[in-house]
């Protein structure tokens, strides 16, 4: 789960047209020092679920500084190793490298293209409308509770890339996302031309 700063939900429970509080926005884990949390509570930050950390990432999350904090550490230093920092990063450096890269001043989602063969595993790309998951060389095709199949595209097909520049940087780098147990049981792929 995670969120983004604060509360994005009214009184009803139903989400508004705020999409974000702050830049930070953070990957969690559901289960954490035996806290317990009333869904869309009044006046507390509304939770987002994720499939996976993949998917959060995707949507240009990071991870957690208290509940994920070591894997908030990796993140720090493939980031730091990424941008050739020797020094320890501020976090509020990397939400607002981040924040340029999830939306643009339209509040629309910003995506780049790449080639398949440019794209490390754990990032997101849209593929005729789906996302889709890269992994060992084909595309896993992301669904709420699961990944549900596999496709294999030729290594210098464009794709529209869906996770955050950096953050493909960092999966380059060497962070070692957490991907749903779907996407590793999936059988052999089909083969598309585009």
């Amino acid at each position: 789960m995670g969120n983004r700063g604060g509360q994005l939900h009214r009184t009803n429970k139903t989400l508004s047209a705020r999409r974000w509080v702050t830049k930070s926005w953070i990957c969690c884990r559901l289960h954490f020092n035996d806290r317990h949390r009333d869904i869309m509570a009044s006046r507390q930050y509304t939770e987002l679920f994720f499939l996976d950390e993949a998917t959060a990432l995707a949507a240009g999350h990071r991870p957690c500084a208290e509940c994920r904090r070591p894997h908030f550490n990796i993140f720090i230093h493939h980031w730091a190793r990424m941008m050739g920092q020797s020094r320890r990063l501020y976090v509020s450096e990397i939400d607002t490298v981040l924040h340029k890269e999830r939306v643009d001043r339209r509040r629309r989602k910003v995506t780049f293209q790449a080639t398949m063969d440019d794209l490390p595993n754990g990032c997101f790309v849209n593929y005729k409308g789906t996302p889709w998951l890269v992994l060992n060389n084909h595309m896993a095709g992301w669904s709420p509770g699961g990944y549900l199949r596999q496709l294999r595209l030729d290594a210098g097909q464009a794709v529209e890339v869906l996770t955050p520049r950096s953050l493909v940087g960092l999966l380059h780098a060497g962070y070692p996302v957490e991907i749903h147990k779907s996407a590793h049981q999936l059988q052999r792929p089909s083969v598309s031309n585009g």
